[in-house]
């Protein structure tokens, strides 16, 4: 009887171990998966952006701007990557057109597959184009762009991810004269570029004819200098500009402006 009592109790020692030792692995590949869905995609709240096939991901800059860039019925998006400004644009203005160009044919197999996803799939198209030969029926009232910037850096050996960070892909005087080219007359441009190059790119926008409508400085903490720089431009001359300095993060957690820029986004 006694040798009876001490194998039910050790075989259910041995089915508890068991059972604890398989609760652990499940948990750790319930993990790994999450953490390899996690760095695949990004969601938000009314869309999901895969950013696997592309050499730039989902980060701060691009949700910067499609949160702050003006908008209105026909907007442009050149550079797209991932097609999450031009989302986040067609979940901010209701009943807008939006167009997305790239270079990168995997960027626009990627960003197709992420509108195709979403529920503003009718509203938004994304092309294989530079903006150079990109010749559309209308102009439009609203461009956004988050350019290439690392003008002086060694090249990355990956030749996607190059291109998409160097400004040889998309010089600034490109961008600026042909974003003039297609903007319609009352039309405004909106961009996020690192204030240790704003001074270039602000030229080139003067020479290509632009104007600053609203200028915002980004910190990334208060004690922090500036590293980017929201800049909205016009093709028409106005008496004074918006001019604001703004800090993402505040005691370990976004600031109430951030927090307020990005609300009808972030989970």
């Amino acid at each position: 009887m006694a040798a009876r009592t001490i194998f039910n109790d050790l075989a259910a020692m041995i089915s508890v171990e068991t059972l604890s030792v398989t609760e652990k692995m499940i948990t750790f590949v319930t993990k790994e998966i999450t953490a390899t869905l996690m760095k695949d995609c990004f969601t938000f709240k009314q869309f999901v952006v895969k950013h696997d096939m592309c050499a730039m991901k989902v980060g701060t800059d691009g949700v910067l701007l499609g949160s702050w860039a003006d908008g209105g019925d026909r907007i442009l998006d050149i550079g797209t990557g991932t097609g999450l400004i031009a989302l986040m644009m067609a979940q901010r203005f209701d009943g807008a057109h939006i167009d997305c160009i790239d270079i990168d044919p995997k960027a626009c197999q990627q960003a197709r597959g992420n509108v195709a996803d979403s529920r503003f799939a009718s509203r938004i198209n994304v092309y294989h184009s530079d903006v150079s030969s990109f010749e559309p029926p209308q102009q439009y009232d609203s461009i956004v762009c988050n350019p290439p910037f690392f003008s002086e850096s060694l090249k990355c050996p990956d030749e996607q991810r190059s291109m998409a960070r160097h400004t040889d892909s998309l010089l600034p005087q490109d961008l600026f004269r042909h974003a003039y080219r297609l903007l319609a007359p009352d039309g405004l441009l909106s961009i996020i570029i690192p204030t240790d190059q704003s001074a270039a790119f602000l030229q080139e926008s003067s020479i290509a004819g632009f104007f600053i409508h609203k200028k915002t400085l980004i910190k990334t903490t208060e004690k922090k200098t500036a590293k980017r720089m929201l800049v909205t431009f016009g093709k028409h001359q106005t008496d004074s500009y918006q001019k604001e300095c703004r800090v993402l993060m505040e005691g370990g957690d976004r600031s109430a402006w951030y927090k307020a820029l990005t609300e009808d986004f972030y989970l």
